[in-house]
């Protein structure tokens, strides 16, 4: 009987713990079922004023999806009819990656990176549009740049209002995810600004990226992409967060372990036909909080498809998937 009772408490423990951490693998949800264009890598997603959501991601020239409901998605052609001729100063196609979009001061600011696979001589690039839409973007160049000397890599960029002033994270292995304060007027890394270090796993290749920063209560909740992308089924990405009460930082996981010491509590990971879920980003719509982010079909050769869920929050004020 005092066995059974401890096993008892024990278990109510336990259950009382698991809430506050990592979801369990056959927790984690599917997708929100999308029609249309599903093709997409590293989404970003917002409800444009005019009633639609726009989806830009890594491809093309930075490659748009329109949706009337979230639930069926058109190929919207590109936000550039062609690469501004600085692109190919970071790669030989013009190339860009990981867009992030937002919108401030009415108008909506699109950030993206420029790089080539490998290096870290990259650069983040922003334009504006009075909409949104593909098409109506006007660039303005580089935000921030990274060099072979620099420990960081100028790509994935994402941008979070603080405290009255303008962040943006931004990283890829070189020591991981890092942050550096904006000018609001021009969008572009304040001159001198400190290169603040958020993230970061033990051991070389250091395989964190594609950040994002939302705030939520008292705390400013970081997203990170660990392990590898890009190689279909094979692919081994998944999606962790922490929290910090500043937005430079430091961030925890739910244990307390920090983000710069390889923690993060794992929000979503390979299941069923949905392997490798990363290059995340979240977005808010009528009170809701979504993460968007990109999944490996295995039910169709490994081709990368939109992956949109809801995202709550726990008593404890923990991000979770659902």
């Amino acid at each position: 009987m005092r066995a059974h009772r401890a096993l008892t408490a024990l278990v109510a423990v336990l259950l009382a713990v698991l809430p506050t951490t990592a979801q369990a693998a056959e927790s984690y949800p599917d997708p929100l079922p999308v029609t249309g264009q599903q093709i997409i890598h590293d989404p970003t997603v917002i409800h444009l004023k005019s009633g639609e959501y726009v989806a830009y991601s890594t491809g093309g020239v930075i490659g748009a999806r329109l949706s009337k409901d979230m639930r069926h998605w058109d190929d919207a052609g590109n936000a550039f009819a062609e690469p501004p001729s600085w692109w190919y100063e970071y790669n030989n196609t013009g190339d860009p990656w990981a867009p992030d979009i937002s919108r401030r001061d009415g108008r909506y600011w699109l950030y993206y990176a420029v790089s080539s696979w490998g290096t870290n001589h990259s650069a983040i690039g922003v334009a504006t549009s009075p909409s949104g839409l593909p098409g109506t973007w006007t660039d303005h160049g580089k935000a921030f740049t990274s060099e072979t000397t620099d420990t960081w890599n100028a790509i994935d960029p994402a941008i979070v209002r603080a405290d009255g002033g303008l962040w943006m994270a931004f990283g890829s292995y070189w020591t991981g995810i890092r942050m550096v304060e904006l000018n609001p007027r021009t969008g572009k890394a304040v001159e001198g600004a400190t290169v603040e270090h958020l993230a970061t796993r033990p051991d070389a290749p250091y395989a964190v990226e594609g950040a994002y920063v939302v705030r939520h209560g008292h705390y400013y909740y970081l997203f990170a992409s660990y392990d590898a992308c890009c190689q279909g089924v094979n692919s081994t990405y998944k999606i962790r967060a922490g929290r910090s009460t500043k937005v430079t930082g430091p961030y925890t996981d739910s244990t307390g372990k920090p983000m710069l010491e390889g923690g993060g509590d794992l929000l979503l990971a390979s299941h069923g036909r949905y392997i490798g879920p990363g290059g995340e980003s979240v977005f808010r719509d009528h009170g809701k909080d979504w993460l968007a982010y990109h999944y490996y079909d295995a039910d169709d050769n490994g081709t990368p498809k939109l992956g949109l869920n809801r995202l709550s929050w726990t008593r404890d004020g923990w991000p979770a998937a659902f």
